[in-house]
């Protein structure tokens, strides 16, 4: 059955739930709750976002996703669990040309930061037992500056006279936001607001 052009057009229901912060209101500083409310922004599309009191769940969300903890999505009245599976859906779904694609060109980007937030947790649980957990940190961080400061392919000109000694994009794949962003930038969030021991 073909869809009428006024179906096609027609704006997703999504509402996004996430962890919420002491208050019990306001957004938490869950970096994986922060991770899917920065994909949804980026792709531009409307969405609502209810957040969850951890100390006090509410009984309709019992019922609605049980045993279940935020981040979780409803997507057109379905329910997504599971942050990964639903960040690819939404990048799938919610797809060109009415929304852009967030996946990274460059594979580096997306793994350049994936081990920082392990390394930290590490850290923060053992930093008063072994300097090695803080070794590994600062190892991470200099990995993540030096691809940051290493020019991608695509900067690179082959053409030119000149050598490109130092990146000058933006973001981590480029001068756009895309996945590998939306994956580094909570961790480092939380990161930056722990206080050190």
């Amino acid at each position: 059955m073909a869809l009428r052009r006024s179906d096609q057009k027609k704006e997703p229901s999504i509402e996004l739930f996430i962890k919420a912060g002491l208050d019990g209101e306001n957004i938490g500083h869950c970096p994986f709750c922060q991770r899917l409310f920065m994909v949804l922004w980026l792709k531009g599309v409307k969405f609502t976002v209810t957040t969850v009191d951890m100390k006090k769940k509410p009984e309709e969300l019992r019922d609605l996703a049980p045993g279940t903890n935020p981040p979780f999505l409803l997507y057109n009245g379905k329910l997504k669990t599971d942050f990964l599976k639903i960040e690819e859906f939404l990048e799938q779904t919610l797809a060109p040309p009415r929304y852009p694609h967030l996946s990274p060109q460059n594979k580096e980007s997306f793994d350049v930061g994936s081990d920082i937030f392990a390394k930290f947790s590490a850290y923060i649980k053992n930093s008063s037992a072994n300097t090695n957990f803080e070794k590994a940190l600062l190892k991470e961080f200099k990995r993540l500056d030096d691809y940051l400061q290493s020019p991608l392919p695509e900067e690179i000109d082959l053409n030119s006279t000149e050598d490109l000694l130092v990146s000058r994009r933006k973001f981590l794949d480029g001068d756009r936001l895309t996945l590998a962003d939306c994956n580094l930038l909570p961790k480092l969030h939380v990161i930056q607001v722990n206080p050190s021991k």
